[in-house]
This record gives C-alpha cells, sequence and structure tokens, in this order.
C-alpha cells in the first residue's frame, strides 16, 4: 500500500506554568491507504495533539520543536494557510469527541453537512444533499430523506455522532482522524458508530487515525495499534499482536485496566435508608419520559443505574436534585420528603444532596481558579470565609489526592482526572450523605478512571457516602456497584445485587447491554453484528420478538 501520512521524529512544546514543557516527544508513524492506525493511551499521552498535528494544525500555546508531518508529498509544518484551508474538511477531516459540542445548534444538520464541500467547491448545494442522504442511509441513520432537516438537539447522541461521520466522509477525504468518537456513548449505541465507521471505511478505501483510551473498542477497528504514554511511543504492532503479546509493562496494564474486574466493597448499612425514591413519574411537556420509577439507596450504598441515552437516567438524577417536578411519586430523604422545586428545598436538605456531572469542561468555570470553584461552595454551604475557608479547600483537595500547587491553576491547566477530581471535591465541600455521578468516568481513561473509582470507594468508607452511580460503564459497575438497576424507556426493568445482574440477567434487555460490552478480540465486533442480524432476520420471518429497543 502506498504511503499517504508520514511523520518523522514529531516533538509538540506546550507552554504551561510560564514555562515551555515537552508534549509529544520524538514520535513517528506511518499511514497507509485504507489503513486505520490507533493511538492508544491514557490522558495526557499527547494522542489528541498527534491526531490534530496529522491536520497541520498545532491547538494554541503550543509549538512544533521538531520533526516533519508530510502529507501525500506536502510538508504541513511548512505549507500555508490556504494550503491547509484546503486540505481540511476536503482530503484530511476530523470527528471530534463531542459531536454535541461540535455542532452549530443554530443550524440544521443538512445545512452543516453540505456547508464545507460546497464551500470548497467539491459538488453544487443540490448533489452535497444528495450525498448527506446516501450517508445518512449507510450509517443507518433514521427516515434519511428528512433527517437532515432535524437540529441537533433534536436527534439523539448516538446520531448525531454518526451525522459528525457523515459530515466528515461528505468530500471523500483521504485521511479521517477520529478523537474518542464512542466515549460518551452507551454500549449499544457504540455498537451502531463502530460498525458505521468501520462500514464507511471500508466503503470509501479511507485511511484512518483512530484515538482512543479504550483497547477493546480500538481492537474492533483498527489494523494496527501505537501505543503512547507522556508524549512518548511505548510500542506499536499489528493490533491481534499487540494484544495477545504486549512486549511493554505499560500495555500490559492497559490491557489489564481494561477487563471487567469486580472489587470487594463493604457491606451498607441496609436498615438505614437515605434516599426513598418511589412510584416517580415525569415528563418533558406531554413526553412521559419516567414511569413509575422506585429504588432505595442506604448508607453506604453504592446504586448503579445503567441503560441506553434515553432510558431516564439523568433524568432521574434532575428529579432528585430538584430540577425537574415529577408528576407523580414522591423523593424522600432520611424519611423526609423533598419539594419537587430545588428552589423551595432548605439550604440544609439542599447540601445533603450533591451531583457531581459527565462533563468537567463544561461543569468548571474556566475564568476561576481551583481555590476560587471549591471555595465558593465551601463558602456557600459552611459560611467559612479567610484563612479558615482556604484551610478547608486545602483539606478538601488533600482528600482528592491533590495539593496546594492546584490552588491557582485554571481547569485549562488540568488534565481530565484533576477536573472530575475538583468536582468531587466541590461536592464534598457540602458534606453531603448522598452524591449523584452522572456518567463522571465515560470521558476518561481506564487507568484514570480506576483512580476516581477508588477516591470514591475510600470516601465511603471513611464518611459513609452514598452514591447514585448513573452510567453505561460496565467495568465501572462490576468494580463500584452494591445493587444494579437497569432502565429502559423510563422503566426499571431488572435490579438486583451486582453478581446476580451482571452474571445472571433476566430480562432480555439487560442481556443486550451485556453482551454489546466490546471484547479485547478483534473478531468480536463482527460475530455480534452477524448475531444480531440472525436474530432480525428471525423477527422478519415472523419468529417470537423480544421487546428490547426501540
Amino acid at each position: 500500500m502506498a504511503q499517504l501520512l508520514t511523520i518523522n521524529s514529531l516533538s509538540i512544546d506546550g507552554y504551561q506554568s510560564q514555562q515551555w514543557t515537552r508534549i509529544v516527544d520524538d514520535v513517528s508513524l506511518v499511514l497507509h491507504r485504507g489503513e486505520v492506525l490507533g493511538l492508544i493511551g491514557e490522558s495526557g499521552a499527547g494522542k489528541s495533539t498527534i491526531g490534530k498535528a496529522a491536520l497541520g494544525y498545532i491547538p494554541s500555546g503550543c509549538r512544533i520543536s521538531g520533526g516533519s508531518i508530510v502529507f501525500d508529498g506536502l510538508e504541513l509544518t511548512r505549507a500555508s494557510y490556504q494550503q491547509l484551508r484546503h486540505l481540511r474538511g476536503v482530503r484530511i477531516a476530523f470527528v471530534a469527541q463531542s459531536a454535541a459540542t461540535s455542532f452549530n445548534p443554530a443550524h440544521t444538520v443538512m445545512r452543516q453537512l453540505t456547508d464545507v464541500p460546497v464551500h470548497h467547491g467539491v459538488m453544487s448545494h443540490s448533489e452535497a444533499m444528495q450525498k448527506a442522504v446516501a450517508l445518512f442511509r449507510a450509517l443507518d441513520l433514521p427516515n434519511p430523506e428528512r433527517f437532515g432537516a432535524r437540529y441537533p438537539h433534536q436527534v439523539s447522541g448516538g446520531q448525531l455522532q454518526r451525522a459528525m461521520v457523515a459530515m466528515a466522509m461528505m468530500s471523500d477525504p483521504d485521511i479521517i482522524v477520529f478523537d474518542e468518537p464512542t466515549t460518551a456513548l452507551d454500549v449499544t449505541t457504540q455498537i451502531e458508530v463502530l460498525a458505521a465507521v468501520k462500514n464507511a471505511i471500508k466503503l470509501h478505501g479511507t485511511a484512518a487515525i483512530y484515538i482512543t483510551h479504550d483497547l477493546a473498542v480500538a481492537s474492533q477497528i483498527c489494523d494496527r495499534l501505537m501505543v503512547l504514554r507522556h508524549g512518548c511511543k511505548v510500542e506499536e504492532g499489528p493490533t491481534r499482536q499487540l494484544i495477545d503479546h504486549p512486549q511493554k509493562e505499560y500495555t500490559k496494564e492497559l490491557l489489564r485496566a481494561n477487563k471487567h474486574i469486580s472489587s470487594d466493597i463493604l457491606d451498607p448499612d441496609s436498615k438505614n435508608t437515605v434516599l426513598d425514591i418511589r412510584n416517580i413519574s415525569a415528563s418533558y411537556g406531554s413526553h412521559r419520559v419516567l414511569d413509575n420509577v422506585s429504588i432505595k439507596v442506604s448508607k453506604g450504598e453504592t446504586v448503579a443505574i445503567v441503560g441506553e441515552s434515553g432510558s431516564g437516567k439523568s433524568t432521574l438524577a434532575r428529579v432528585i436534585t430538584g430540577l425537574l417536578p415529577q408528576d407523580e411519586g414522591s423523593v424522600a430523604l432520611n424519611g423526609v420528603a423533598m419539594n419537587p422545586s430545588y428552589a423551595r428545598r432548605p439550604q440544609n436538605m439542599l447540601k445533603r444532596v450533591q451531583m457531581i456531572y459527565q462533563m468537567p469542561d463544561v461543569a468548571l468555570n474556566p475564568r476561576q481558579k481551583v481555590k476560587d470553584i471549591i471555595g465558593r461552595s465551601v463558602e456557600f454551604f459552611t459560611d467559612l470565609t479567610g484563612y479558615k475557608k482556604r484551610d478547608r479547600v486545602l483539606e478538601l483537595l488533600e482528600k482528592i489526592r491533590l495539593d496546594e500547587r492546584y490552588l491557582d491553576r485554571f481547569p485549562s491547566e488540568l488534565s481530565g482526572g484533576e477536573k472530575q477530581r475538583v468536582c468531587l471535591a466541590r461536592a464534598l465541600a457540602a458534606e453531603p450523605e448522598i452524591i449523584i455521578c452522572d456518567e463522571i468516568t465515560s470521558a476518561l481513561d481506564q487507568l484514570v478512571a480506576k483512580d476516581i473509582l477508588t477516591l470514591l470507594q475510600d470516601l465511603q468508607r471513611e464518611f459513609g457516602t452514598s452514591f447514585l452511580f448513573i452510567t453505561h460503564d460496565f467495568a465501572a459497575v462490576a468494580r463500584i456497584s452494591h445493587l444494579v438497576v437497569v432502565m429502559h424507556h423510563g422503566k426499571i426493568v431488572e435490579q438486583g445485587p451486582r453478581n446476580q445482574v451482571l452474571t445472571k440477567p433476566l430480562h432480555a434487555y439487560t442481556k443486550l447491554l451485556l453482551s454489546s460490552v466490546p471484547e479485547m478480540c478483534p473478531d468480536w465486533l463482527n460475530s455480534i453484528l452477524r448475531q444480531r442480524e440472525a436474530i432480525h432476520t428471525r423477527q422478519g420471518n415472523g419468529a417470537e420478538k423480544l421487546e428490547v429497543s426501540s
């Protein structure tokens, strides 16, 4: 195969804490036509920086300090702005991690897909619309002829991510850089996106760089894998060879982190119910999104809530915190009914239920330093000021295993795991009895996620804190939960002790979720797709249906 992209001895520096720091160190790679190269590693490994460099893009505050990037004979490090502008979106495309923040909410999906090819003169507007519909159909999006008329907020996360893949493929690029495209998706939606990506690459013979921290996902897509750490290449090789016979200890550590290992956890105080959710139903307008949901959370207990996007997990969190009043049912904290509106709840009740959100980049004010982010919560819930407030902030930083060096840092100067720790410290400032964790590890690599989960367990042992853990990550469920609740279309379809639900599920939908968790085997995705195709064929022939999805 012909070489399409060659990166030789690339070094990139970032300006941090008033000095230049090496973030990519002497990395070389070759990408051939029709090949998919996976970049693997934890947060801060330099994966996204290298992926963006393949587009000739260097983030603000960074500089190339050595090496070359050659795309189809063009040296990108010396290319003019006009040359790069004609390449991006046409011959080299990019698929970002978060489709929700990448689409303009004011424009339809169709307009955003057709803008680039029309602007670059690749095709006319009518041709672009036809191409978009064809891609919607190829990516198995619903009602492809009308899908483009929707606005981004009118489609699910998985559909929007597939629409972003379609956007990248509009001009039939030579290379697509995928930056964690399935990280925030539930397991069943992830399969749909992975299958769509794999089919699109195969159909058009596109080369790709696939950036991820999930080796199980990478093994389904990539021909070769490159493991990175602290900006350096650790190991590289064919996917199956690297997974079956890793040479470096760090690669072996990543492989172990990808395995779902149940941990020993302390038994909760089952006689002391902290949160009692009874027969909750809730709606958005006329659309019922929660239907007769009942859950009890004991002191020192972690209840994991799992299900696909749209199953009602985060909506339930909104009801508990008073952000969405319920239509029916009640929520009680230590036997005392909570007002459906947070604005009417007394402060001593507000502080006892805290929430940590999925995306710390959105949850943290980028213009505030860590000491102000945590300090504001300390002052609001405890009335501490001055040196006493500072001492409490330092105490909270110590609990989340950060030190005073972080006090004057802005969120942009923190890693993903450090940002999530700051969000945890802000919640702990209120000394809550229960913390709702909404997908808090979904955007983190396995090693950092493991550290966050270990931290939660340590805090639970020390303070007896209860957790309502909303997630689609079954590795996290196996590691941290006491009870597992499975939701589907706003209803609870199964709940029970962790080991029972994970090893002997009773409901067909639970079995579907568990079967959708990627395995560390390059043949897994094709096997799952064949199984589901066989099921659909039997259903089409009149065989009995399992009502597990919409």
